[in-house]
């Protein structure tokens, strides 16, 4: 080999090692940036319908990919306070606006997230100001569920304060607000209606509110983590009744538990199920997460919604023009007496009340 030839080959293989280089390191940032540009995100849920909404998102948006944290709403907000500035979760789906109020204090949602969607009157009395969270669907809390087995409708009692009287001690269940999402916003909205609270302190209605429970302690109540335990109570005839989620009632009495029924005390507690947006993760993220909540208010994401849980969560009063509650076993909404609570007025206080609750009331179950 003459010296023209090695140092030829030399140069070639020189030049070989540097396009490889370059084809590595272009590889490299291709990989890099797609990943970055579609790294889906993980949704915080406790619905029933969850699963099959974020199943149907991602098979039909091959962009990213939703991952699902399902859980009670209790220790999913318990997740989120413990993960502070470095959240993993980058939506959040929980029934009840005052969990997202005390996020929304905290500076964590993504405001001005609401999709462009035709809500009715319903729908807009939950839309906040500011756009941080969005309403998907209403429920009520505080339904009194009864085994008509057991008690008829002629011996329910017709006031919450009636629920009190040694006629019922023993006979009444309801579910711990620091677990079960829809419970802390029935005790809420007990207290504001007890306390008679319009503007200002709230330190009248709670107070108010913790002797009215307080009373109901001492008639015996028994408390269950969720509807799911509460409802198995009435079905072994532990107790004959509960003030739980209306979806829960009748889920049940469309499956295996027919003589359960509902009457609705006056008032009972509109209770949204909504979802809402890490306001702190990186701006993709936040874009892929705006789409599925967009997704979720489609008519698509309705359906699923409306579908996927028919003896539960699906169980649900719309919030949008157009659309109808999925069975016929739920009535119309004005038979509920349902008052809304102004979510931003209690969800600061909700640490402090599911405190005293667990502690004075449920006795650490």
């Amino acid at each position: 080999m003459n010296i023209h030839s090695k140092n030829k080959n030399v140069l070639h293989r020189r030049i070989t090692v540097v396009a490889l280089a370059v084809t590595v390191t272009s590889l490299s940032y291709v990989v890099s940036a797609g990943a970055a540009s579609n790294p889906g995100f993980v949704l915080y849920s406790s619905q029933g319908y969850d699963h099959a909404s974020v199943n149907a998102f991602n098979a039909t948006n091959p962009g990213f990919t939703v991952t699902l944290n399902d859980n009670s709403t209790g220790p999913l907000m318990q997740q989120i306070q413990a993960e502070g500035n470095n959240p993993k979760w980058g939506v959040l789906w929980v029934d009840g606006a005052s969990a997202f109020a005390q996020l929304d204090g905290e500076k964590k949602l993504l405001k001005h997230s609401v999709p462009k969607a035709k809500f009715n009157s319903l729908g807009l009395q939950n839309v906040p100001k500011d756009g941080s969270f969005t309403p998907t669907g209403l429920t009520v809390t505080g339904a009194l569920c009864y085994d008509s087995s057991q008690i008829t409708a002629a011996q329910l009692p017709s006031t919450w304060q009636q629920l009190t009287s040694s006629q019922y001690k023993g006979m009444v269940g309801m579910n711990d607000p620091s677990q079960s999402g829809p419970t802390y916003p029935m005790i809420a909205g007990l207290m504001d209606y007890l306390g008679n609270y319009k503007s200002g302190s709230t330190t009248n209605a709670v107070a108010a509110g913790e002797s009215f429970f307080t009373a109901m302690k001492a008639n015996g109540i028994v408390v269950n983590s969720t509807n799911g335990p509460t409802v198995a109570a009435m079905e072994a005839h532990t107790i004959s009744m509960a003030t739980i989620q209306s979806s829960a009632c009748y889920g049940a009495a469309l499956s295996n538990f027919p003589s359960m029924k509902v009457k609705y005390l006056n008032p009972s507690i509109a209770l949204p199920s909504v979802i809402g947006i890490d306001g702190k993760q990186p701006s993709i993220v936040r874009k892929d997460a705006q789409k599925f909540v967009d997704w979720v208010l489609s008519r698509a994401g309705q359906a699923v919604m409306q579908t996927a849980d028919p003896q539960g969560d699906s169980l649900f009063w719309p919030v949008l023009k157009g659309e109808s509650p999925a069975n016929s076993i739920i009535p119309p909404l004005s038979t509920t007496h349902a008052i809304t609570t102004n979510p931003y007025t209690w969800g600061k206080l909700e640490t402090q009340v599911n405190t005293w609750f667990d502690s004075t009331i449920a006795n650490g179950i």
